[in-house]
């Protein structure tokens, strides 16, 4: 190792800090080794401000303004969490053998070394894992303590640049770049002195709170302000990379400017810190407050029988239930839990859920009933008023009032209403209720796919609550209510949450819901008097087991005629009011409803007919708003449907102008109402194929090969022609070819449709067939009887030709709507065709 001999001023400052750290080695010495007898020394907690003597300026300029000549290469001891700076002391314990092999050379020979703080903890640091800046230093002092360790006491003197690191045995060398001069320019200014009591200040503040980090410091034994600025910024309890900051800071101006700001820094944070300590203070000790209190409070509880101090929220409670009239299973169970919610403190987390128990087992209305309206004639009323038609239902809900007057105790039916959308299956549950005095609730089954929505959850999970089978009857507040599930059809099956409608099985079955049990309530509660009304639009779609349980009422779609009515008596006033009419009225002729029912709107319901008139009655309101509605206007016509609602949606058939050969009038169901159509047969040369068209389902298909077999074995006995029928192709088409068709119904008239072309005679325009045929012949009955029957007549037939076994369907229909037809009832196929040809079936007298 190559180093030029110290100069004069540096033997001086030498000797000077040496006999100035006599003290400070002797004290360090005493401390370590008292400290080592527990076990708990470190290097860090050596107190740097036990010095012996003052550091006055005379020394500060000795020490910190010599000039340091340093040519070829430095001993180097790297540092690890911590910085030197020129003119501060500085202990490090030693951990490396290394380092201590050159801390005892440095002592034993006064050799400078450089001091470098290490970016990271790696035992064999290279260039890039140390600072650059670095400060020039000698070894006061080397310590070996009893327990191994070696601490060796520093004094800075210069900064300085390393340049490289040349070599790492026996110790590391590096070689220096540059000495660092300190700017001490501006030290004697008027800002300068102001900072620097604004630094002792804050320092002196800080060391009040951070006395484990600072000790007892007493800056006033530091007269020389450069030496104290830099034993802040040794002894300050900030981050390694602040304080190496602070080393690279040239200006003394600039890093007593940046100490404020880190010492500022410090004290928000400890602010901080006092304000989460203060308040967690706080809270700790209200939570012991009220802990005691609540023991204390258990403790009177248990003196007094727990019948003379209770919390309000419990006191209310008992009020509540001592109204309410329990089952006796209900009472135990209410008493019981109460009882242990008592035990219980607000702040277990078993609390709040007993409470709300406790909160739903008294808001139940377990034997409250409302008194039933048993008046017939006045629930005849009520249903008149609210719903036209629809007489099965009404006669059902009749005969249970009947009964109720007779058996007081009577279950409650089960009643699902099935039928199309619109056709009023909701409203007549209110109106039902209505009628009985009862409570109506309504719970939409559409999209059900949990069972716990059924069923509630069991008071062990988080957010357990009733099914809304018990919320509702909660809401209701009686156990009698009319309870419509609406579109149980819609309710989804085997779901990975269970099958809700096996747990509607329960609550619709007369035998089993007299115990129903809910999960959440864990208790059983009768349903027996709960009159359920189900909705759904179709059967196909609910499950058996489920299906067996209701009582079906079915909903056909309304006539045309049935149509006109409701809208004079229910819809148009309403609409009316709605929209704000008073004295002003509008009037719609029977010819302007029949065009909206059957140019705009074609439904079974009367839904889409409501929002029609609620249509024209929006635009005649804006004429009524400027007073320019005259009185002509008030009445509604046909001819303003286009201007008020826009083209028609939708053309009605209407019958043949004149016979025709090879075309015969048929009658169809649909979900929307009664149709005709009409089936077209003709031949052509071939091989006596039957060729279909007209988008017909397989059943239908097959009532056509029936019709067109019958026709060969039994054309000489019907007196059509058949000798052709091996040489020619029968084609057979019904026209709206878009839609699909199927069903049995229209096999007569595929019959007389093809006997007509064979035989070449015209079939009667005024006459309308159906009927499902078999292949001896014989014409058995169909379903939709009413909706085609009326169909018919709104087209313009006058005959109909329909099964014998149907005139029981026919017999149904009020005798208002069949005036001008004529029914000619048939079993077999043998008699249909004089009536359906027009040359033979004038003779025919009509059998209805």
């Amino acid at each position: 190792m190559a180093q030029d001999s110290p100069t004069d001023n540096q033997a001086a400052a030498t000797r000077r800090g040496s006999v100035a750290m006599q003290g400070v080695a002797r004290n360090e010495e005493k401390k370590c080794m008292s400290r080592n007898k527990k076990n708990t020394f470190t290097s860090e907690a050596i107190v740097l401000s036990d010095m012996a003597g003052d550091f006055s300026r005379e020394v500060e300029k000795e020490l910190l303004d010599n000039q340091i000549d340093i040519h070829g290469e430095l001993p180097l001891l790297p540092l690890q969490d911590n910085v030197l700076f020129p003119g501060s002391v500085l202990p490090v314990t030693a951990t490396r053998q290394s380092s201590r092999r050159l801390l005892r050379k440095a002592e034993r020979s006064g050799t400078q070394i450089g001091v470098v703080t290490q970016r990271n903890e790696k035992d064999l640091p290279s260039k890039t894992d140390l600072y650059t800046v670095g400060c020039i230093g000698r070894v006061l002092k080397v310590l070996d303590l009893p327990n191994g360790e070696v601490v060796g006491v520093l004094q800075g003197i210069k900064r300085f640049v390393v340049a490289d690191l040349v070599e790492y045995t026996p110790y590391i060398m590096c070689t220096v770049e540059s000495v660092l001069e300190e700017d001490v320019s501006d030290f004697d200014t008027l800002e300068a002195r102001t900072l620097v009591k604004e630094l002792v200040k804050s320092f002196n503040e800080i060391t009040q709170w951070e006395k484990n980090n600072f000790g007892g410091v007493d800056l006033s034994k530091i007269k020389g302000e450069r030496i104290m600025v830099n034993y802040i910024c040794t002894v300050g309890s900030f981050e390694t990379a602040d304080k190496q900051r602070l080393l690279e800071t040239s200006s003394y101006i600039d890093r007593i400017n940046l100490l404020l700001q880190l010492i500022n820094d410090k004290q928000v944070e400890h602010d901080i810190i006092e304000e989460i300590r203060q308040k967690a203070g706080e809270s700790m000790r209200q939570q012991h407050r009220e802990y005691i209190l609540q023991q204390q409070m258990r403790v009177i509880q248990t003196e007094l029988s727990n019948d003379d101090v209770l919390d309000p929220l419990l006191q209310e409670l008992r009020e509540k239930a001592s109204n309410v009239q329990w089952t006796l299973d209900a009472l135990n169970m209410f008493n019981d839990e109460l009882k242990k919610l008592q035990s219980l403190t607000p702040q277990q987390p078993e609390y709040s859920v007993m409470l709300n128990y406790l909160n739903f087992l008294v808001a139940l209305p377990w034997l409250h009933m409302s008194t039933d309206i048993l008046d017939i004639s006045y629930a005849k009323t009520i249903l008149d008023r609210d719903h036209y038609g629809l007489d099965k239902v009404k006669e059902r809900i009749i005969e249970y009032l009947a009964v109720m007057q007779l058996r007081k105790d009577m279950k409650a039916p089960i009643l699902c209403f099935v039928g199309p959308p619109g056709t009023g299956k909701t409203s007549l549950g209110k109106s039902i209720a209505d009628a009985m005095g009862r409570k109506y609730i309504r719970m939409a089954l559409g999209g059900l796919h949990d069972e716990s929505e059924i069923r509630g959850h069991r008071r062990t999970y988080v957010g357990a609550m009733a099914g809304r089978i018990m919320e509702c009857i909660k809401r209701a507040g009686t156990s009698n209510p009319v309870f419509v599930l609406d579109e149980i059809d819609k309710v989804q099956t085997n779901t990975l949450h269970g099958d809700p409608t096996s747990a509607l099985l329960e609550v619709l079955d007369p035998e089993q819901n007299v115990a129903f049990h809910d999960n959440f309530l864990d208790l059983d509660y009768d349903l027996s008097h709960v009159m359920f009304i189900a909705t759904a639009n179709s059967v196909q779609n609910i499950q058996p087991a489920l299906l067996d349980r209701l009582e079906i009422i079915e909903l056909s779609g309304y006539v045309e005629e049935e149509k006109i009515e409701i809208a004079k008596q229910h819809l148009i006033p309403k609409q009316l009011k709605e929209h704000g009419y008073k004295r002003h009225k509008l009037k719609f002729s029977d010819e302007t409803l029949h065009a909206i029912i059957n140019k705009y709107t074609r439904e079974a319901g009367v839904r889409q007919l409501d929002k029609a008139i609620a249509k024209i009655v929006r635009r005649k309101a804006v004429k009524l708003a400027e007073g320019t509605l005259t009185k002509t206007e008030k009445q509604i016509q046909p001819k303003e449907l286009d201007l008020l609602l826009g083209a028609p949606l939708h053309t009605s058939e209407l019958r043949l102008s004149s016979d025709t050969v090879g075309v015969a009038t048929g009658m169809a169901w649909t979900s929307v109402g009664g149709e005709i159509l009409f089936l077209e047969s003709n031949t052509a040369k071939g091989k006596g194929q039957l060729v279909m068209t007209g988008n017909l389902g397989d059943v239908m298909k097959e009532s056509a090969t029936i019709a067109l077999e019958y026709l060969k074995i039994h054309g000489d006995e019907l007196q059509v022609p058949t000798e052709d029928l091996d040489s020619k192709d029968i084609f057979l088409h019904v026209p709206e070819g878009a839609t699909p068709k199927d069903g049995p119904s229209a096999g007569v008239a595929m019959l007389v449709t093809m006997a007509s072309t064979f035989a070449r005679k015209k079939v009667r325009a005024d006459v309308s067939m159906t009927g499902e045929i078999t292949l001896r012949g014989a014409v058995t009955p169909v379903g939709g009887i009413k909706e085609k029957v009326l169909a018919a007549k709104r087209a313009g037939i006058e005959h109909i030709i329909m099964p014998a076994d149907n005139r029981r369907d026919v017999e149904e229909i009020s005798p208002n709507y069949l005036n001008g037809l004529t029914f000619h009832y048939v079993s077999q196929l043998s008699e249909v065709l004089p009536l359906a040809f027009a040359n033979e079936s004038k003779s025919v007298a009509p059998n209805a």
